[in-house]
């Protein structure tokens, strides 16, 4: 942990990070809006009462922009935890149990890595119906075509680990499989298993994004997604509406450093090799 602290740049990614997660929690009492809410007059420019103007439908975009930082962060962060778990599951029980457990899995593993992950998530969106798209549905899907490279990663670690002195004797204690994993392997895989998570909070933001950009998700929720959608919809570029393109966007890239930060921190912090003299 005073590592971690001590570590620049998994400091400044905890710091927008937390940014974040306070918009998103504080949301109702930042915003002066609904983020639904069609006001009188559209495309209204910046203003002390609409500090990024207004949408051409005549909503608040400081509003959505607000209420779109809980869709996007909780998307992230909860694909982020599944996928870690699918990772921790095929990657760690296939390299430490080994035999036809780990050829199964590890063949497993090896097809999804093979599939390109955008191509997967279009086919999948596109075959979920319009209404039962929804947070979770993204989720799953998200972590369906994401899980794979990490679990690699895991499982090789996994394999390096299973023949040490500490391991062995965890064995010859008559401590059982599931225990030694869960209390001797996963502990000295920490590491990379916190990098993991943020990693694949930083594939869920860009993705997620992407999905709803594309209209693949559910157009009805409120993110950056659906927002940089309905700019395109409403040509926004064209009537020089620049804020309801560039406020998601800015957030988007903000919240990806924070999680690409705390990526390479947490990395620093596992492997001092890594660290900058």
């Amino acid at each position: 942990m005073k590592a971690f602290l001590h570590n620049k740049r998994a400091m400044s990614g905890a710091a927008i990070l937390l940014f974040f997660v306070l918009l998103a929690l504080f949301a109702p009492l930042i915003v002066p809006y609904s983020p639904n809410n069609i006001l009188l007059a559209p495309m209204l420019p910046p203003s002390v009462h609409h500090l990024f103007g207004t949408t051409p439908q005549g909503q608040d975009i400081f509003s959505q922009l607000i209420y779109g930082t809980r869709d996007t962060l909780l998307v992230s962060v909860c694909t982020g935890l599944l996928i870690a778990f699918v990772q921790l599951f095929m990657g760690i029980f296939s390299g430490y149990v080994g035999g036809w457990v780990d050829s199964v899995l590890n063949t497993v593993t090896n097809v999804f890595l093979v599939l390109p992950a955008l191509p997967l998530l279009i086919v999948l969106s596109a075959y979920i119906p319009a209404q039962d798209k929804n947070i979770f549905s993204i989720i799953i899907i998200l972590t369906v075509a994401g899980w794979a490279s990490g679990a690699k990663v895991l499982r090789s670690q996994a394999i390096s680990l299973r023949d040490r002195t500490f391991i062995e004797a965890a064995r010859m204690s008559g401590e059982g499989r599931t225990r030694i994993v869960l209390f001797n392997v996963v502990p000295n895989m920490f590491g990379i298993l916190a990098a993991n998570f943020f990693g694949a909070a930083l594939y869920a933001l860009a993705f997620y994004v992407l999905l709803q950009f594309l209209g693949l998700g559910n157009i009805l929720d409120i993110s950056w997604g659906t927002m940089l959608y309905d700019a395109l919809q409403y040509s926004a570029y064209l009537l020089k509406e620049w804020v309801y393109l560039l406020a998601p966007g800015v957030c988007i890239v903000l919240l990806g450093t924070g999680f690409g930060l705390l990526n390479f921190g947490v990395d620093e912090v596992a492997d001092p090799r890594l660290r900058r003299n």
